[in-house]
């Protein structure tokens, strides 16, 4: 995966400010652990990152109100808060364009 208007800080292990000229920080291997949703527990400083196949980010709505290139949401860990973030839309990506 790709992170898109952010980076990974591989030494703190949590979501940091993209480096001039890169466009695209590639994300370390993660492991998805399948649970409910009512079971998630958001912790403080964590940044729910949407997952999108392709750097468009649209598509065809669905039935449950999502794109249909949207893939789910993660949550990562950040030292800023959520709408930090969000200001910079920053989001992950399966695949590039290129």
């Amino acid at each position: 995966m790709f992170i898109d208007g952010g980076a990974w800080d591989r030494v703190g292990n949590v979501l940091t400010e993209q480096k001039p000229k890169v466009l695209f920080d590639v994300l370390p291997t993660m492991q998805l652990l399948p649970t409910l949703a009512t079971e998630i527990i958001r912790e403080e400083g964590a940044y729910p990152i949407p997952l999108y196949k392709t750097s468009v980010r649209r598509g065809t709505l669905s039935t449950t109100g999502h794109s249909t290139n949207f893939v789910m949401e993660m949550v990562v860990p950040s030292r800023k808060d959520e709408a930090h973030w969000v200001k910079r839309g920053v989001a992950l990506l399966s695949q590039l364009d290129y």
